[in-house]
């Protein structure tokens, strides 16, 4: 299966904006004054429900008082109810709240017509806010937003099947989300995180389950799948639990006003303390569950019987709402959830056994692994785990014993300087993998993508300690997959390089050997240069040669040492690291889990601007060669171009070895690290000195070209060759930072010095 081509138009994001919306969330916005977002949320979302359905009941008002002549009533409650339409009494009708939006009790009147149509809709019962009266709301605010709001149709039948209302509450909910950042993850999933989710379940007939539901979204999903693909809403049974009570009304809202029929256990609840589905078997699981919760309350809960594959630490919830979630599925069920990715490799406090007590049941369908920022947070780094009851299920073919591992992290594209969407190309790309991977047959319709998925085996996953980081499966674009144990690589490596050293030494002595044979003149330049030639030829195919076993043997140890952690992995399992004592006495023995996943302990996480400085300094009438970057690295530029050697040109900036150079070559990112003494490139590079007390120059050059992908996203939206990267954006990406003594063992060994 080969990749498929990205998109830079922002219009095909999976983002919920067509348009109006976001005009219409920017004018809210002005009117907002010192309000914060989170509370602010619920004066607009709460009008924005009483909009609709206000607008729904007139419309059938209207119908209605056209009929009266055929005994219509358009007063009468069941007439509405009937076609699922809430019944609005007259004091909570928009006509007339927007009619009082200057008086200064209209903050009362709101609330008013809340209770009215609470009392009048019994499933709304505790639902909607009832707080537009507290002196802390700017009146002439709330007036204002009532005009605006007052300006769109949400609820009428045209304006319904728009699904004007859903594509309002829907960006809007996105945009709190990110206006309270990481606070605002907790009730809102990313529109493309939820698609994944949907559009790899397929849920198209029985129990959809969401334990932490949130606002609602992957309820709304699901039904819009049951809709694209031609099946009946009422196909689907809903069920969710949500602990906040604020959320929970969002969702009870958000369910409400698309007609949306599910049982939320009929208020809010904690769903390890107090689980209003205790019976329930879902077909699908479809969850967002809170990040590593550390006050879960999991001390109360040590003999609970959902706990099948270990007690999850009382610390962390994660593997809690795992087992929580297996524990709802139903025999052919089918779950779908996020996890930050520290809980694919954690071995902490049991989590290990846990994950391996799963992965040995033969539940793990699939990985997923994310690209950052596509969270309301700056540093949330997820993964999406899918688990399957029965792997010969719906059609599939029999997949018992095998997983399929994808990495995705270098999806999606940057809408702004903190989030990330996936297109709906890229949604396509990661749904379309996993189900030709499900339903692949003896014609292959699956295959292994380096760098992108692969699917592995129960005994391969064994082997490597039962992480499920899909990074350890699917290799690089730029390394490959390389199931090869790392002593054994490095042994062959040695043996060839000693070889080839031998070699070189022994054609030295031929060489010398044959020109006294031949009677060398030293005057005779002609002979010399023939005899030269010939065989300087062989001499610098096998320094060619050397030179690419020392390379793949750099690569070797560098993953081993700082992608995969074999010597932390080593010695948690109680095996030799295969280094000399010193060397192994450096690593750490356990990970921790951190922004940027699980790491060696002790080994930090920061961000470019502690190991980076821009420099800008000019070359001048200073005599120096230039060079260009490119995808390969430094080159010099009248060797690249085939010119003339000439003097750089005096706006030129200067590099000195050990800088590090970003640019775009051919869209696409361009970098190198500065060998040779001085030089200079032009001014369109970007420039940086290596902070070499905090990482070893030729070490962070090694990690970047590996993360390549990772790093596009500093090209500048449409971006053009000789246009300068995104520098701040650059500085303030997280990296990782090694225990510089290891740094320093690693240049010893492999780089020199």
């Amino acid at each position: 299966m080969a990749r498929q081509k990205k998109t830079d138009d922002k219009q095909k994001t999976n983002g919920a904006s067509l348009g109006f919306e976001a005009t219409l969330w920017a004018m809210a916005d002005k009117q907002r004054g010192h309000m914060d977002a989170a509370e602010y949320k619920h004066v607009v979302l709460g009008l924005i429900f009483l909009k609709y359905i206000s607008d729904a009941f007139e419309e059938k008002h209207t119908a209605l008082v056209a009929e009266k002549k055929k005994g219509a009533d358009p007063e009468d409650k069941d007439e509405y109810l009937a076609e699922n339409i809430f019944w609005v009494p007259k004091g909570a009708r928009w006509a007339f709240i927007q009619g009082k939006a200057k008086q200064p009790t209209i903050g009362k009147i709101i609330d008013d017509a809340m209770v009215a149509i609470e009392k009048d809709n019994t499933s709304l019962k505790g639902v909607l806010p009832k707080d537009f009266n507290r002196p802390a709301l700017d009146k002439h605010l709330l007036g204002g937003l009532i005009d605006l709001i007052g300006t769109i149709g949400l609820g009428s039948k045209e304006h319904r099947s728009k699904d004007i209302l859903g594509r309002v509450y829907e960006y809007f909910l996105s945009q709190f989300a990110s206006a309270e950042g990481k606070k605002g993850g907790q009730f809102y999933t990313p529109r493309c995180v939820v698609g994944v989710l949907v559009e790899m379940l397929a849920p198209y007939k029985g129990r959809v389950f969401d334990p932490c539901c949130g606002s609602g979204g992957m309820f709304v999903q699901s039904e819009k799948f049951v809709e694209a693909h031609g099946g009946r809403v009422g196909d689907i049974s809903v069920y969710g639990q949500e602990s906040n009570p604020t959320t929970w009304k969002l969702a009870m809202m958000n369910l409400a006003i698309r007609g949306i029929e599910a049982n939320l256990g009929g208020e809010n609840a904690d769903s390890f303390h107090s689980n209003k589905h205790k019976d329930l078997k879902a077909d699908y699981i479809l969850a967002n569950p809170p990040f590593n919760m550390s006050d879960w309350g999991g001390d109360r809960l040590r003999e609970d019987s959902r706990w099948k594959y270990g007690v999850p630490p009382a610390g962390n919830a994660n593997y809690a709402w795992v087992q929580h979630f297996i524990h709802h599925l139903a025999p052919n069920g089918v779950a779908g959830f996020v996890l930050v990715n520290g809980a694919m490799s954690s071995n902490s406090s049991g989590e290990g056994e846990i994950r391996k007590n799963i992965i040995e049941a033969d539940l793990v369908d699939c990985m997923v692994a994310l690209p950052s920022h596509l969270f309301y947070s700056m540093y949330s780094q997820v993964s999406l785990w899918f688990l399957s009851r029965n792997k010969q299920l719906r059609g599939h073919r029999n997949h018992h014993g095998e997983t399929l591992f994808i990495d995705a992290r270098n999806l999606g594209l940057m809408v702004d300087r903190t989030h990330r969407e996936l297109s709906e190309e890229d949604v396509n790309l990661i749904v379309n993998t996993y189900h030709s991977w499900l339903h692949a047959d003896s014609q292959g319709k699956y295959e292994d993508v380096v760098g992108f998925c692969r699917s592995a085996c129960l005994a391969e996953i064994r082997k490597k300690g039962y992480v499920l980081s899909p990074s350890r499966y699917v290799g690089s674009e730029v390394m490959g997959v390389d199931d090869e144990p790392i002593q054994e690589k490095i042994g062959r490596l040695s043996f060839t390089i000693a070889a080839q050293i031998e070699e070189c030494q022994g054609r030295d002595q031929r060489l010398i050997e044959n020109l006294d044979l031949l009677g060398f003149d030293c005057k005779s330049t002609d002979s010399i240069t023939n005899i030269s030639d010939l065989t300087l030829i062989g001499r610098t195919e096998l320094n060619r040669r050397m030179n690419a076993t020392l390379d793949e043997m750099i690569l070797a140890m560098f993953r081993s040492w700082f992608i995969d952690f074999d010597p932390v992995q080593a010695k948690i399992e109680g095996r030799s690291t295969g280094l000399p004592q010193h060397i192994a006495d450096l690593f750490p023995d356990t990970f921790e889990d951190t922004e940027l996943g699980e790491i060696p302990l002790g080994w930090k996480v920061g961000h470019y601007s502690e190991i980076l400085t821009p420099t800008s300094v000019r070359i001048g009438e200073d005599m120096a060669e230039e060079y260009s970057a490119t995808v390969r690295g430094l080159e010099l530029r009248h060797v690249r171009f085939n010119k003339t050697l000439a003097k750089a040109q005096a706006k030129n900036k200067r590099i000195q070895r050990n800088d590090l150079v970003f640019g775009l070559s051919r869209k696409t990112l361009s970098f190198g690290l500065m060998m040779d003494s001085i030089g200079s490139v032009s001014a369109v590079y970007e420039v940086f000195s290596v902070n070499d007390g905090k990482y070893i120059p030729q070490l962070l050059e090694l990690y970047i070209r590996y993360h390549m992908r990772m790093h596009m996203d500093i090209l500048k939206p449409g971006a053009r060759e000789g246009q300068p990267i995104d520098r701040d954006y650059l500085l303030s990406k997280e990296v990782l930072i090694p225990d510089m003594r290891i740094q320093r063992e690693f240049k010893h060994l492999l780089i020199g010095g």
